[in-house]
């Protein structure tokens, strides 16, 4: 019995087999016929998309070209441009570090310090002659109205007329060391005017400034009389100024130092070029 059973059970598995080989062959004709059948229309897919990509490129290259025959000229004259430019603006800063080194051997440093100084005596004596000072009479009614309009001014005094014009020969000495100094290299000159330029800033705080701010008796005669400087305070002020500094500038002048002969041996030395650190001798030694 158990020998019946398995001879059964043998041929049903063999008729399976065999039914699942047939049927896994006519699904591979079936699909191989289709794959045949797609094949050509495939192909002529596959052509026309070849034709149309060399089409675009061609009409590609063609747009480019003609773009470019467009773009060229343009181009070609824009980079010249830039060429031309960058040529001028170096032969500019040429021609501007020429102007520089011409101008910095006439234009010294002591030469631009004396005509500073020159500059700034003519200036404290011109400011002599102008306003200092004046008393406005009602200032705080002007104060809101428009266009600027100011107050009537009396008592309008001069800078020369607070101290009988001791800033004027002050001004004209440190004009005549500013001459001095810009054609004779004196450093002591310096500290002179830095002196002239402090005696007139103590004249200016100590004589100018006090009786420039004083209303005195107009306070009496007149409602609302405010004392208030004038532009020639400020110029002599500033040109007093001016002179202490190009004083003190002219005085520290750039410090040259003399090379002595053992100095420039040793610089000699150090410029000598250095033996190799591994040279035949040394190496016999060490062997």
């Amino acid at each position: 019995m158990i020998a019946a059973a398995r001879r059964r059970i043998g041929k049903v598995s063999k008729q399976v087999s065999g039914a699942l080989v047939k049927w896994s062959r006519r699904v591979d004709r079936t699909a191989n016929r289709a794959l045949e059948r797609a094949h050509p229309a495939v192909l002529r897919v596959e052509r026309r998309g070849r034709a149309v990509a060399t089409l675009s490129w061609a009409l590609a290259r063609a747009g480019t070209a003609r773009a470019w025959q467009w773009l060229a000229p343009g181009l070609a004259l824009s980079f010249r441009g830039l060429a031309l430019a960058d040529a001028g603006l170096r032969r500019l800063c040429a021609a501007l570090a020429r102007g520089a080194t011409a101008t910095s051997r006439v234009i010294t440093p002591r030469r631009a310090a004396g005509a500073v100084i020159l500059g700034a005596g003519l200036l404290l004596v011109a400011s002599q002659l102008l306003d200092y000072r004046g008393i406005e009479i009602g200032q705080p009614g002007y104060a809101n109205l428009p266009g600027g309009t100011r107050p009537p001014t009396v008592d309008v005094k001069t800078a020369g007329e607070a101290h009988a014009y001791l800033l004027v020969p002050i001004g004209l000495a440190a004009a005549a060391l500013g001459i001095l100094g810009a054609v004779r290299s004196r450093p002591r000159l310096g500290l002179s005017v830095a002196g002239l330029g402090i005696v007139a800033t103590a004249v200016i705080l100590l004589v100018d400034l006090p009786a420039g701010l004083d209303v005195g008796s107009e306070s009496t005669r007149f409602a609302g009389a405010t004392a208030v400087l004038e532009d020639g305070f400020y110029a002599e002020l500033a040109a007093a100024g001016g002179l202490v500094l190009c004083g003190l500038l002219y005085y520290a002048r750039p410090c040259l130092i003399r090379i002595s002969s053992s100095g420039r041996a040793a610089s000699a030395r150090r410029r000598r070029p250095r033996r190799q650190a591994s040279s035949p001798a040394r190496v016999a030694r060490r062997a």
